[in-house]
């Protein structure tokens, strides 16, 4: 077979794959003190199964309000988001709780564990919210993703008692909890030190081998040692000028 027959056949494959997150024109605007402020604007994005996305940018460049719509926490002004085939723009707030509990493994800035449930029974409970598993096998599934990032042995211990590092192992295996096919990530390692930091990311790039899709805020200026395409937001806007793939 020829060179060109191959290249075609190369990118016939590449424009194969499915997306998993699709973003169209979507844009976001709030009121504040009586006039509209636009956030977000024509944002299109494809985000295909297994791949590693940071979004980065200066304070105020949207990144937050962009992850917050993608997880369905906020809605948009105008656009659509697609995920796995689904629209979630016109379903109603308890559907979208029940669909982002199965779909996506959200991991916040400041952990956001449950302050009076164990580091168990915090993995435990978005498995009971949502049914995916059932109830005699939660238990052990819990520690198994605390096993899984290294913390098994805090199992039973309040959120209080673990350092940064540790909790947020914790919230990475709460995130897991449902087996989304998304992750979802909020500067992920901010509140870490480097080595923390480095462990955590290496987590990220291990769970996308087997195939998580993985989106994270970042201001970490290293980031592109662990992601394979870097999204530049600029006053609200994907800058074009400045994607990089790696």
């Amino acid at each position: 077979m020829s060179n060109k027959s191959n290249k075609l056949n190369e990118v016939n494959s590449s424009l194969s794959v499915p997306c998993l997150v699709s973003l169209r024109n979507l844009s976001k605007s709030y009121l504040s003190a009586g006039s509209s402020v636009c956030v977000l604007r024509n944002i299109n994005l494809d985000i295909t199964p297994g791949e590693r996305v940071a979004i980065v940018g200066k304070s105020g460049s949207g990144k937050t309000t962009l992850i917050n719509l993608i997880t369905g926490i906020d809605s948009p002004s105008a656009g659509d988001i697609v995920i796995q085939g689904q629209s979630i723009t016109a379903l109603s707030q308890n559907a979208l709780a029940q669909w982002r509990g199965k779909h996506i493994g959200i991991v916040f800035q400041f952990f956001q564990l449950l302050p009076t449930l164990t580091i168990q029974e915090n993995i435990i409970l978005p498995m009971d919210f949502c049914n995916q598993f059932p109830r005699n096998k939660r238990a052990a599934r819990a520690l198994e993703l605390l096993d899984r990032v290294g913390i098994a042995d805090h199992a039973h211990k309040l959120p209080a008692a673990l350092s940064g590092g540790q909790q947020q192992r914790a919230a990475i295996a709460r995130a897991l909890a449902n087996d989304p096919p998304l992750l979802v990530a909020d500067e992920p390692t901010g509140n870490l030190d480097s080595a923390n930091a480095d462990h955590i990311m290496q987590l990220f790039t291990d769970l996308a081998r087997e195939g998580k899709t993985i989106i994270a805020v970042s201001h970490e200026r290293d980031i592109s040692r662990y992601v394979d395409r870097i999204i530049t937001l600029k006053d609200g806007e994907i800058d074009t000028s400045a994607q990089v793939t790696l």
